[in-house]
C-alpha cells in the first residue's frame, strides 16, 4: 500500500458504525492507528501492527511500501488465502466493503470473515509447578496455550520442556524447573507465580527477565547483558541435568 491507499483504507475503517460506537473503548483490529484528525490518540492505539512493512522491500521498486498485508495460503489449490492478523469485531458486510479497499482485493470473494477468538487456558499460578506439572497431580503436565503462554515459539518451548520433564519423571528422576534468568525460566515464573486473580496468558518479553543489578540506560546494551546472563544460566542448567539433552 502507498500512503494514499493506506489512508483511504484507514478512513473507511474509522467511519464504520461499529467503530464509532466503540471509539475510546477498544480496538477493532489489534492495535489501531495513529492520531490524525478524528483518529484515536496514539497512546491508546498504535499503528496497525499486521500492516507494518518492517524488513520488506518491494522488488519492483526497491523501496519499502508504506503498509503491507500478508496473505497466507490455506489450501493446495492456492485459491484460498487468509489475511494474517485481521481478527476484528466488524459486521460481515462492513468487513467486505473495507477490505476490498486493499489493492488486489477489489474483486475478492470472502468465504470466511474475521472474528476475535479467545484461547482456553488454566489458571497456572494456582495449578502448576515451574516444571509444568500439576501441583496436586504431579504425573500430569500442561503445555502450550492451555498452560497460559501466547505465541507459537512459546507453545513449542513449553511442549518441549513438558516432554523432557515427563521423561525424567518416567525414569525415576526428579523434574527440575529451568533457571529464572533464562527465557524458559522467566516465562514459567510468570505462568506459575503471577497473581491468580489477574492472570492472563503472555508471550516471552525482556520485561519478564530479571532486571540487571546495575541499571543500564541503553536498551540494546541492557538486552545484550540480559541475554548473556540467560545463556550462561541455561548452559549451567543443561550441564547439571545432562540427561535432558
Amino acid at each position: 500500500m502507498t500512503k494514499e491507499e493506506y489512508d483511504r483504507f484507514l478512513d473507511a475503517l474509522l467511519g464504520l458504525s461499529r467503530w464509532k460506537k466503540r471509539l475510546g473503548e477498544a480496538q477493532l483490529l489489534r492495535g489501531l492507528p495513529a492520531n490524525r484528525g478524528n483518529r484515536p490518540p496514539r497512546t491508546r492505539h498504535a499503528a496497525l501492527r499486521p500492516m507494518k512493512p518492517v524488513g520488506l522491500i518491494d522488488p519492483r521498486s526497491g523501496k519499502r511500501p508504506y503498509a503491507v498485508v500478508q496473505l497466507r495460503q490455506e489450501n493446495l489449490r492456492a485459491d484460498s488465502y487468509n489475511l494474517v492478523g485481521f481478527q476484528n469485531h466488524l459486521k460481515f458486510g462492513e468487513q467486505t466493503a473495507v477490505l476490498r479497499l486493499i489493492p488486489g482485493l477489489e474483486q475478492a470473494r470472502f468465504s470466511r470473515h474475521g472474528q476475535i477468538h479467545r484461547n482456553t487456558y488454566i489458571n497456572g499460578p494456582e495449578l502448576l509447578l515451574d516444571t509444568l506439572q500439576m501441583k496436586q497431580h504431579t504425573n500430569i503436565f500442561f503445555a502450550g496455550q492451555i498452560c497460559g503462554v501466547e505465541g507459537y515459539v512459546e507453545s513449542i518451548a513449553t511442549g518441549l520442556l513438558a516432554g523432557i520433564q515427563a521423561a525424567r519423571l518416567a525414569t525415576g528422576e526428579t523434574p527440575v524447573g529451568p533457571p529464572r534468568p533464562c527465557a524458559f525460566g522467566s516465562l514459567l515464573n510468570y505462568v506459575t507465580q503471577a497473581d491468580p486473580k489477574r492472570f492472563q496468558p503472555a508471550n516471552i518479553t525482556f520485561d519478564l527477565l530479571p532486571a540487571l543489578e546495575t541499571r543500564v540506560r541503553d536498551r540494546k546494551e541492557r538486552h545484550q547483558r540480559q541475554c548473556e546472563i540467560a545463556l550462561r544460566a541455561f548452559e549451567e542448567w543443561m550441564t547439571a541435568f545432562g540427561s535432558m539433552r
